[in-house]
């Protein structure tokens, strides 16, 4: 029997327009769920955000104030898509009211503050999923497989890159994403947050880091208005740039096997550059996000001279199988945000966690933590 779900956006920015439409795209997909998400409220602090919002996707009721989320008592799980500095006290208050989160990493501005909410969930015994999302692509669940059963041998290294060109336009504007206040860290929580899910998902957990920081472009103009995604001023107040535009990190695993995470946010040239390369004993598996549905495997008995083959996921990897009928066939981003959704959806209707969870959050704030210690005092820190 399929039971109507009470759902709520907070943040309605890019990040929560995804979520909105992956609620309206789970049934489609996964026609077995148990619970039908119906949109009941949207919260956001832009005049005339949430009404839009409401007027096109039909949520019943549109807010300036999160709070009128929390207190209504129709809505029983809320998407929290606002800023970084607003996750604690949002994803605190949504918690206590009873209500299951889906809430965006970093999940604050400091481990503590992911501590806090994940603690908060609990206690209060709801569900919580974090948005990782590029761990829901089926190539990296079938790269997952493939680590695991051995066919590369024993992992050695891996590399993980995160490249992006969103702030390498000296016009792009002063937004929250660049103070410490507001936004914490800067590529840290954005991209390398991902890329410690990444390392974590596929080899396990990391035992200790080393890491390089470094702000490129120091001075940005102060926006005039309000802001959404990566908007450019011209002509504005010029204001210091307060956390990192880039990173390199390398990392030792509790396995043995040691890692490099880079991540930039202002790399002319490089539009969305996500991916991994790991290598084994016998083989290896590499993937690039921009072509999500292919795996570069090399396995063999050759060591030496052993060519990489590609191979492209079908329906037997991850959750392809509810999106396409045959291999090849292309997915995209928001097709992992639909994934994401259902592993939400499914955790409250099984009460059983699927898909990242807040401890996933803790773990990654921790190592962004760790990042930037050592970034200031220039030597390895242990992870506990």
């Amino acid at each position: 029997m399929v039971r109507t779900l009470g759902v709520a956006v907070v943040g309605f920015g890019w990040m929560g327009r995804v979520h909105t439409q992956a609620y309206a795209r789970v049934p489609h997909h996964f026609p077995g769920l148990s619970l039908r998400p119906e949109l009941v409220a949207v919260a956001d602090e832009v005049p005339g955000r949430a009404e839009e919002a409401a007027a096109q996707y039909g949520f019943a009721a549109a807010h300036r104030d999160w709070r009128e989320v929390a207190a209504d008592p129709r809505v029983e799980a809320v998407s929290i898509a606002a800023p970084n500095f607003l996750h604690r006290e949002i994803g605190l208050a949504m918690a206590e009211a009873g209500k299951h989160i889906w809430i965006e990493k970093p999940v604050g501005l400091t481990a503590e503050d992911a501590r806090v909410v994940s603690d908060a969930v609990t206690k209060a015994g709801v569900q919580g999923t974090v948005g990782f999302n590029y761990r829901n692509a089926p190539a990296v669940a079938a790269a997952r497989e493939l680590i695991a059963s051995g066919e590369i041998g024993t992992v050695t290294h891996v590399r993980i890159r995160l490249f992006s060109d969103y702030a390498a336009h000296p016009e792009g504007a002063l937004t929250w994403r660049y103070e410490r206040e507001r936004g914490g860290s800067g590529v840290l929580g954005d991209l390398a947050s991902h890329g410690v899910d990444l390392a974590r998902f596929l080899l396990g957990e990391i035992e200790a880091l080393t890491a390089d920081t470094a702000i490129f472009l120091p001075r940005r103009a102060r926006p005039t208005g309000a802001t959404a995604g990566h908007t450019r001023a011209t002509g504005g107040e010029l204001g210091p740039v307060e956390n990192e535009d880039y990173v390199n990190c390398l990392l030792r695993f509790a396995s043995g096997a040691r890692g490099v995470l880079e991540a930039c946010r202002v790399s002319v040239g490089e539009q969305n550059n996500y991916g991994f390369e790991v290598h084994g004993t016998k083989g290896a598996v590499l993937w690039d996000f921009r072509r999500m549905g292919e795996l570069g495997v090399s396995r063999g008995t050759s060591y030496q001279d052993q060519p990489v083959s590609t191979v492209y996921v079908g329906p037997g990897d991850g959750e392809y199988a509810a999106f396409q009928p045959g291999s090849a066939n292309s997915m995209g981003y928001d097709d992992l945000k639909v994934i994401e959704a259902h592993h939400f959806l499914r955790s409250i209707a099984e009460n059983t966690p699927y898909g990242a969870t807040l401890a996933d959050a803790v773990h990654s704030a921790a190592a962004l933590d760790a990042m930037s210690r050592s970034a200031e005092r220039g030597t390895w820190v242990p992870l506990a």
